[in-house]
């Protein structure tokens, strides 16, 4: 099974961590996982913020830097959702306009091998239990891209729940949006922070120490909004918790 690891942007420039727990967590499990370095941007700001078409060239990078791969497994329900929601969309519509040419079937071979990690590790791998350890209380926002777009359910908390050590702590209005939302916190940040001010406080209520997420855009915005707020609320990846044992454990 050839396995590689689609990084995001933001977790190459910000928190490399995250892959490297990835990485670890995966190897840990007897998963190779190779890192191809011609893989870029997705291209969801661009799609987001309305250029489609400036969208199709990330399109076919991000389909050939991956191309011969089992499975593409990425720990943001964010940029999965981009690749396997708006990738046919995009292709689709290029051809329309007779552009993009190849596009349509680039789509069509990458969407179904592109996973969240916690897709991957409980329907592939079949695992829920990974062997982790963090002796800690935690709880779980789910990001809206893996709560609707992906569906990801209850796959993060029934990996968190099977952490030697942790005790999960339901987040009230855990459904509800942090108001990060990519380009939406730039152009609306009043919105946006009034949101991330809710989501904060009913994560401060829950009394845990560890505000846990599986997209760290999301956990970007509400760690700024609880470091203003001088709050010790520490906010940290799923992967980061899957991938600590109690030989190796996080820091």
């Amino acid at each position: 099974m050839r396995v590689a690891l689609f990084v995001t942007c933001v977790n190459d420039a910000l928190y490399p961590r995250t892959g490297i727990a990835v990485v670890r967590l995966l190897e840990r499990l007897g998963v190779d996982v190779d890192f191809p370095a011609a893989q870029s941007c997705c291209g969801q700001p661009q799609y987001n913020t309305g250029y489609r078409r400036e969208a199709e060239p990330l399109l076919r990078r991000t389909a050939e830097a991956f191309a011969g791969y089992d499975h593409v497994v990425t720990p943001s329900g964010s940029c999965a959702a981009m690749v396997r929601a708006h990738y046919p969309r995009i292709a689709r519509l290029a051809a329309r306009e007779g552009r993009g040419s190849g596009l349509e079937k680039l789509a069509e071979d990458l969407v179904p091998r592109v996973h969240e990690l916690t897709e991957f590790l409980v329907d592939v791998l079949g695992v829920t239990d990974v062997g982790a350890y963090y002796p800690h209380t935690v709880t779980y926002h789910p990001s809206c891209h893996g709560l609707r777009t992906l569906g990801l359910g209850e796959r993060p908390r029934r990996l968190l729940a099977a952490v030697k050590g942790l005790e999960l702590v339901e987040l009230p209005g855990a459904d509800e949006c942090c108001g990060f939302g990519g380009t939406f916190a730039v152009k609306n940040p009043d919105v946006s922070a009034a949101m991330a001010a809710d989501k904060t406080a009913a994560a401060r209520a829950t009394g845990a120490e560890v505000l846990c997420g599986a997209d760290n855009s999301c956990l970007a915005h509400l760690d700024g909004t609880l470091r203003r707020a001088g709050v010790p609320l520490r906010t940290l990846h799923l992967a980061e918790i899957l991938a600590s044992t109690e030989e190796d454990p996080l820091r």
